[in-house]
C-alpha cells in the first residue's frame, strides 16, 4: 500500500461507506487505501473489510476529538449521517459540525459530504401543504444535512457535497416492500401519484464517490446530485411484476395516509414522498442519471437492481 493516499470512509460498515469502501478495496491498483472508520470494530462487517484490506479506526460521530484522530493523515473524507438511528436533526447537525471541525483540524484535502436538500428552501414552516415537524422542519431527515451543508462552506473546508436520493434498497431494508392483500396480490404501496421518483442502488452512491475521489481538486466546491433512473410507481410496478414473477399493482397512496401509518418517522418519510412529488422537476433535474453513468459506468438500472435482489425482497406467503 505503500505510496496510496488515505480516504478515511464514515460509516464504512453501512450502505453508502460500505459500498465506496469496496470500491475502493476492489481497484487493487488504484491511487487510494481504505480507512475504515466505524464505532466497532469488532463487528462482522467491519472485520470483513480488514481481511480485505481496511485499515479499521474507531471513532464516534458525537466525538470530535475521535474524528479528528481517525481523519489524521487521510487526503481524503467520506462523511455522512444516520439520521434513522438518531431520529434527532438537532444531533445530526452537531455531528455534522463535528465532521466538519475535525476534517478542517486534520487537513483533509478533499471531503465529500453526503447531503439532502434542506426542504424549507421550497416549503416554508408556514407552508400548509404538509405539516411542520418538531416544530422547525418540513423534512427533518433532509432538513438537517441541507442545513449542515453551511458547516462545511464555514470552515472553507475542501468539499464536494454529493446530492444522494432515494434508495432502492428500501424496498428490502425500510418497509417499503410490495405488500399482499387478502386476496393475494402484491401492492406496491408509494405516495407518488404518477410522478417520477430519482432512485439508485445503494453500492453505487459509493461507486460515484469513489470517481469524485480519483476527480481530485476539480470537484471540490461543486454539488453532484445522482440517481441511477426516474421511475413513476407504475413503472416500478411493471418492473417488479417482471423481477419477481407475479403482478405486482402500484396503489398511489395519499400523503396523509402515509403520514398516518404510524411507524417511527412516518410523518417525515410522507412529507419526503410529498417533497419528491410536489417538486419532482426539482428533484430529477439536479440528479440526472447520464452524468452518474459517466462517474459510474456500472450504474445499476432499477431492472438491473432488482435482478440481483429481487431474493432479498421481503413478501408475504399469499
Amino acid at each position: 500500500m505503500s505510496g496510496k493516499q488515505i480516504i478515511a470512509v464514515v460509516g464504512a460498515t453501512g450502505a453508502q461507506g460500505g459500498g465506496l469502501a469496496r470500491a475502493i478495496l476492489e481497484d487493487t491498483g488504484g491511487p487510494f487505501t481504505v480507512r475504515a472508520i466505524t464505532r466497532n470494530p469488532e463487528s462482522e462487517k467491519a472485520r470483513a473489510l480488514a481481511e480485505r484490506g481496511a485499515e479499521l479506526v474507531q471513532a464516534d460521530l458525537d466525538d470530535r476529538a475521535s474524528l479528528q484522530k481517525a481523519f489524521a493523515g487521510a487526503h481524503g473524507a467520506y462523511c455522512v449521517t444516520n439520521y434513522w438511528e438518531l431520529f434527532s436533526p438537532e444531533r445530526e447537525k452537531a455531528q455534522a459540525r463535528n465532521l466538519a471541525e475535525a476534517a478542517k483540524a486534520a487537513g483533509v484535502e478533499h471531503v465529500i459530504w453526503s447531503t439532502l436538500e434542506d426542504t424549507r428552501q421550497w416549503v416554508p414552516l408556514d407552508d400548509n401543504r404538509m405539516p411542520t415537524l418538531m416544530d422547525h422542519y418540513k423534512v427533518p431527515h433532509f432538513d438537517g444535512k441541507g442545513e449542515a451543508d453551511g458547516y462545511f462552506r464555514e470552515l472553507e473546508v475542501p468539499t464536494t457535497f454529493l446530492l444522494t436520493t432515494f434508495y432502492w434498497d428500501n424496498f428490502i431494508h425500510f418497509g417499503l416492500e410490495p405488500q399482499r392483500n387478502e386476496d393475494g396480490t402484491l401492492v406496491l404501496n408509494l405516495p407518488m401519484g404518477e410522478r417520477k421518483l430519482a432512485g439508485i442502488a445503494a453500492e453505487d452512491i459509493g461507486r460515484v464517490a469513489y470517481a469524485l475521489f480519483k476527480g481530485g481538486s476539480k470537484y471540490v466546491g461543486e454539488t453532484v446530485g445522482i440517481s441511477g433512473e426516474h421511475l413513476t410507481g407504475q413503472e416500478m410496478a411493471a418492473a417488479m411484476s417482471e423481477a419477481l414473477g407475479e403482478p405486482v399493482q402500484y396503489n398511489p397512496v395519499p400523503f396523509d395516509a402515509f403520514r398516518a401509518l404510524g411507524f417511527p418517522g412516518a410523518d417525515d418519510t410522507g412529507n419526503m414522498f410529498q417533497f419528491y412529488h410536489d417538486f419532482e422537476d426539482h428533484f430529477s433535474q439536479s440528479r440526472p442519471v447520464e452524468p452518474t453513468r459517466a462517474l459510474n459506468p456500472g450504474l445499476h438500472s432499477f431492472r438491473s437492481w432488482l435482478s440481483e435482489n429481487k431474493d432479498g425482497i421481503p413478501m408475504g406467503s399469499g
